[in-house]
């Protein structure tokens, strides 16, 4: 399964001809080339996949995608932590 994450640009730059920049996703941060989404200003949303932002989208958007995210990250754990442990 191909798995594209919301972050928000919080810099862009020009990695020699090729447009690239910094995009945080909840406090980590990556390099990202923006080769696919050169029109990606800082603040705001693109979705990476494997390290290029292949669309842009709103704000609303990525709040719920990471919302389905992060319980579909919950719901596995729950399914794969021994019932009575602690994760």
């Amino acid at each position: 399964m191909c798995l594209g994450v919301p972050g928000r640009v919080v810099a862009v730059t020009d990695g020699g001809g090729l447009p690239m920049g910094t995009v945080d996703f909840g406090g980590v941060q990556r390099e990202v080339c923006l080769a696919y989404t050169p029109e990606a200003r800082v603040g705001e949303y693109v979705v990476v996949h494997v390290g290029f932002a292949i669309s842009r989208l709103d704000e609303d958007e990525a709040r719920r995608t990471l919302a389905v995210l992060q319980a579909m990250g919950d719901a596995v754990e729950r399914e794969l932590t021994p019932e009575g442990m602690e994760p």
